[in-house]
């Protein structure tokens, strides 16, 4: 996974991605990065910061002035850069994932149908999650600044709020630093509780030895034993990076079920979901289930 230096968005016009591109705004300043708007499939434009961005003599304002205008008010001392290019979608968006440290997209273009619920398969959406080097972030149409934090009632303003957990669902075949320190990280800049998710089925008879780390499961017997071994070997994996964030709220679930259909329940009421893929590899089940039916947004970590 690369650590770039900006928060990148990718707009199309459509309401999904003017909903991301204010998630990534939001994302951009708790995080103090500059906030990079891209729009593709277009003629090639200078880039331009705003709020500096005037539309010469002759030029009607475009969908990416607006979206950058738009934002610059909500967000008046965010660093932005709105960028055109002739690029189709797809490869313009993975080339920019090489540079950003976040490339957030609109859960659906302009394809995609009102009716429809999720994520579309084989969307611009997918195909970016599925082969981005750097964090993903999935963001449905209607996405609200308030939908992220926890309601309160009376006058406490929304943004004093608190933030609604992060979830994380971890593989402890695969529990690779890059995603545990992302989901760690996260949380920290929102001062949220985590959730560590790991849900596991039983293993097949012609293989019954548990897949997590021998070392620190033992030996292979019934359910009882395999989710013993399960909840030692998550305790044991996340032990240094409890050390590393002390002050985080962090809470550990061992789930017995398919992890896609787990995780979903573990997502409600959640703020965001975090899911890894391997660096090289398509999505797996479970991120492809989550995908397309959470109702919070989604970010797929790639790892090594």
């Amino acid at each position: 996974m690369n650590s770039g230096t900006t928060i990148t968005a990718g707009i199309d016009g459509s309401r999904a991605s003017l909903d991301a591109a204010d998630w990534a705004a939001r994302e951009a300043g708790r995080r103090r990065l500059p906030l990079r708007l891209l729009h593709a499939g277009t003629r090639p434009r200078v880039s331009a910061r705003v709020p500096d961005v005037d539309v010469p003599a002759g030029r009607t304002r475009t969908t990416l002035d607006r979206a950058a205008i738009q934002l610059s008010y909500a967000h008046p001392a965010l660093d932005i850069v709105a960028r055109d290019t002739e690029t189709p979608a797809v490869p313009a968006l993975l080339a920019a994932a090489a540079e950003s440290e976040t490339l957030v997209v609109g859960s659906r273009g302009r394809t995609g149908h009102p009716a429809l619920a999720g994520f579309l398969t084989g969307s611009v959406a997918l195909t970016v999650a599925a082969g981005a080097t750097c964090p993903v972030v999935l963001v449905r149409a209607g996405e609200l600044p308030e939908d992220e934090r926890e309601f309160t009632q009376g006058r406490t303003p929304m943004s004093a709020a608190s933030y609604r957990p992060v979830v994380l669902g971890l593989d402890l075949e695969h529990p690779a630093d890059d995603l545990i320190g992302y989901a760690f990280d996260t949380a920290a800049v929102r001062s949220a509780p985590l959730l560590v998710v790991h849900a596991w089925t039983l293993s097949p008879l012609h293989d019954p030895a548990p897949a997590v780390p021998s070392a620190i499961v033992p030996s292979p017997g019934g359910a009882n034993d395999q989710e013993t071994g399960r909840r030692r070997a998550l305790t044991g994996t996340l032990r240094p990076w409890r050390h590393k964030f002390p002050d985080a709220p962090v809470a550990e679930q061992v789930v017995h079920g398919r992890p896609g259909d787990q995780l979903l329940r573990a997502s409600t009421g959640a703020g965001l979901l975090i899911v890894g893929r391997r660096a090289g590899e398509r999505l797996g089940r479970a991120a492809r289930t989550v995908i397309r039916q959470v109702t919070c947004p989604v970010v797929v970590v790639p790892h090594g």
